[in-house]
């Protein structure tokens, strides 16, 4: 168990906490019911299930992990357990506590919940803490400049410097907030080893790119593509 988390387990629930919420977060943080008006939905991106919670200290959010696609007409909150360390929630959480101690534009995690709902299923659920002011990349296309652009390929840049793959790097899981970009929603991200082909790089700008093309389209695509490149590979823009 890394330094950075507290593991409790209760009835049938395991919870990694961070040791600065040690002391407040329950099983009830889950359920957004448990808030009432204190949990308002999000609705940027993603497929439900995300809740904007006022604790009464500091802005969290809070995630349930759901299937998209065909597979979410048989179940939309279940997968398969095969270790604890593989469940989605704790190696989000664990993946977010490495990267905000790199020093990474991440928001800090605050708590990952798992409980199995039989010997080979289970459910999940994090939360983070809420980075306040930021609007999602999505809705800021139109407004960015060169230089802004210029600086999200620095940014992207630190990230894949440091080996992080995020799987999927897109427009809605980019939030602004006075020119600096953040990343969230590292569910299935992971740090490559150093001996990784830089293959998954690459395939992380061309995903990266299908989103701003599906949000602005080509013609603005075109436009930024060449300003972020030049951020990204640390040359003078033209």
């Amino acid at each position: 168990m890394a330094e950075s988390e507290i593991c409790r387990r209760k009835k049938g629930s395991v919870l990694l906490i961070h040791p600065d919420y040690a002391s407040r977060v329950t099983l009830d943080w889950f359920r957004s019911g448990y808030w009432g008006s204190k949990a308002q939905p999000v609705s940027s991106g993603g497929r439900g299930g995300a809740w904007f919670i006022d604790t009464g200290d500091r802005p969290v959010v809070l995630r349930e992990y759901r299937r998209g696609g065909f597979v979410a007409r048989i179940s939309e909150k279940d997968y398969t357990f095969t270790r604890e360390r593989d469940v989605r929630s704790v190696s989000e959480f664990r993946l977010l506590s490495r990267l905000f101690d790199m020093g990474l534009p991440v928001p800090r995690p605050v708590a990952a919940w798992y409980r199995k709902t039989s010997p080979l299923v289970y459910r999940a659920a994090i939360i983070v803490e809420r980075l306040e002011g930021t609007k999602p990349l999505a809705n800021l296309i139109p407004d960015l400049e060169d230089r802004d652009w210029y600086a999200l390929g620095e940014t992207i840049r630190r990230f894949h410097d440091a080996g992080v793959r995020h799987a999927d790097l897109n427009c809605f899981n980019v939030l602004v907030r006075d020119g600096v970009y953040y990343l969230i929603d590292f569910d299935k991200g992971r740090i490559m080893s150093g001996r990784s082909s830089a293959n998954w790089k690459k395939s992380n700008l061309d995903r990266f790119a299908r989103s701003i093309r599906k949000v602005a389209g080509e013609p603005t695509l075109q436009r930024v593509w060449k300003p972020f490149m030049n951020g990204y590979n640390g040359s003078q823009s033209s």
